[in-house]
């Protein structure tokens, strides 16, 4: 059985770009569990909290509930599910599954793969991350669902798309930008050598984004991880959308993110393609957290 496989090809609701992560996250931390206690069943009425919370964080900007992947992963050969009633899921429903006492696992011979060969885990959680989530986030999940710091022995695998990323890429974003992030104008370097600055894909990767001037912009590692997060968008004149979901009361989280609503994208240099309309739809679509705010009466210029 090859389980990194069928870890990057779980049944997923898809249409046209849609982001539905609901069982990758259900089984990252069902691995980050298996790794603390490789015995233990997740009831669902426990970890109910903590998958919705996920799902929140990571996943799409729609309402969604964690019943979804907890009964229909059964169908992927990873997942098996058992209540008061025996063997099997009791449905989809939330008050099913807490009022028959619903727990789920990792299946069996999964368990046992597990067991044999420690490093197999490391390598599922690559895949999953690298399937449905953008790198600026990996770390953050890992330590969402218990994994600690991203797995050591979990190696970078080829692409699932069949295809090779643009190892230039990075270069490509960063000299449209002039080196500079597109939010903040921030261009700091060590001799000739950029710090802290990222090429951000606004479509992800996973998600068929590709490795475009069109689909990137440069950005500092604190806007690239707030954009990967729905926290910033790119909008209509390519300005900047800051989510009102954000939170954040001090004067470095006005002068870093809510004052940013409206300011105009800093580059690309002229004869550099901008943000595509379509890459921008998908991520304010799949990606941004909620509504904008208004654009401050000040920020008609960059």
């Amino acid at each position: 059985m090859n389980w990194v496989e069928r870890a990057t090809e779980l049944r997923q609701w898809s249409r046209s770009g849609v982001r539905a992560p609901h069982k990758p996250l259900l089984l990252l931390y069902a691995l980050g569990r298996f790794r603390r206690d490789a015995e233990g069943e997740l009831v669902y009425s426990a970890v109910e909290e903590d998958l919705k919370r996920l799902l929140a964080e990571y996943g799409p900007p729609r309402p969604t509930t964690p019943a979804y992947p907890f009964h229909h992963l059964v169908g992927d050969g990873v997942w098996e599910v058992r209540s008061d009633r025996g063997s099997g899921s009791p449905g989809t429903g939330v008050r099913e599954l807490r009022a028959t006492n619903a727990t789920g696992r990792l299946a069996p011979e999964l368990r046992t793969a597990l067991r044999r060969e420690p490093a197999l885990l490391g390598r599922m959680v690559r895949a999953l991350l690298d399937a449905n989530f953008p790198p600026s986030l990996h770390s953050d999940l890992c330590e969402a669902v218990g994994l600690g710091p991203e797995p050591a022995e979990a190696e970078p695998l080829p692409s699932s798309r069949g295809q090779q990323r643009d190892r230039r890429m990075r270069e490509k974003v960063l000299t449209a930008y002039e080196h500079r992030c597109a939010f903040c104008g921030y261009d700091g370097r060590i001799g000739s050598v950029s710090v802290g600055l990222e090429a951000a894909h606004v479509r992800w990767w996973a998600f068929d984004g590709p490795d475009d001037v069109d689909n990137g912009l440069c950005l500092c590692s604190l806007h690239h991880k707030l954009f990967d997060k729905g926290v910033l968008g790119v909008g209509e004149s390519h300005r900047i959308l800051v989510s009102q979901r954000f939170v954040g009361h001090g004067a470095a989280a006005r002068a870093q993110v809510t004052e940013l609503s409206g300011r105009p994208l800093i580059g690309p240099q002229p004869g550099a393609a901008p943000v595509a309309a379509p890459h921008r739809a998908w991520h304010l679509a799949q990606v941004f957290q909620g509504d904008p705010r208004p654009a401050r009466a000040d920020s008609s210029t960059g």
